[in-house]
Order: structure tokens, then sequence, then C-alpha cells
């Protein structure tokens, strides 16, 4: 290989570094797009081999501001059959997949609602809705 096309390889090899993880980890619009999505977790637009079980697994996201920073209600409504079939629990992650919070349900006594307060945060918030049965469940909303 000469000197040149190393070079070449070396700025499109640094390029596709950082393009790459902007793409795999874009807001909403690319979610389901992403190769880990029908996968790894499974969205409401990819629900990969639980077609029919996306509506009551996929967590909805509502947030809203308060004195003390940003409320994250996640709700998935999913029933809670005791220890046969229930949502373990929610996870809440920011733009970059990072763990942030999340909440252990006991299903015999919760139902699968949880309430997050941010001090600060802007950008993309992901929440993870987990089935003991049927896997990771990902939404996205915009703080």
């Amino acid at each position: 290989m000469d000197r040149r096309s190393f070079i070449r390889l070396a700025v499109a090899g640094s390029a596709a570094g950082i393009i790459a993880p902007e793409i795999v980890l874009a807001g909403s619009k690319k979610i389901s797009s992403n190769p880990m999505s029908g996968g790894i977790f499974y969205t409401k637009d990819s629900p990969g081999r639980w077609a029919k079980k996306a509506g009551p697994h996929s967590p909805v996201i509502q947030t809203s501001k308060s004195k003390g920073g940003i409320i994250v209600d996640v709700v998935t409504s999913h029933p809670m059959k005791g220890y046969k079939h229930y949502i373990v629990k929610h996870m809440l992650l920011d733009k970059d997949f990072n763990f942030i919070d999340e909440k252990v349900f006991d299903p015999m006594k919760d139902s699968p609602v949880s309430q997050f307060t941010l001090k600060s945060h802007s950008g993309p918030i992901y929440a993870l809705s987990v089935c003991n049965l049927h896997d990771s469940w990902l939404s996205v909303a915009e703080v």
C-alpha cells in the first residue's frame, strides 16, 4: 500500500468513527433503523419476533418541567400477571444510551408505571421496558 492510499484509508476510518455513532444513536426517527432494533431490543416499529406483542410492551414517555427539573413519566400498558408474566423494570437512558435511573417492579404489588426527575437534561431520552417473557422494548422522547 502506498503512502497516499494509506492516508486516504486513515482519513476515511476516522470519519466513520465520528459519523457512525451519530447515525446509530440518532433520535426517534433513526431508532427503528438501528441495526440492534428488532433483535437486541424491540420497538413499536421494529417488533422483530414479537410483532403481535408491540402494543402492551412499548413504553410510553411523557415529560414535563417542574421547579425541581424535568419529570419523566414512563408507562407500559402491560398487565401484571404475578410472576408468570410481568414487566420487570423500566430503565431510563441518555442520548448515548448511558444509564440514568431505573425502577424495578414487584409483580404482586406494582403496575408498570414509573416517574423519574432529572435535574437538567436536553435532547433525546430513552425508556426501556423489560418484560420477563418478551424481552426489552425501547421508546424515545425529546426533552
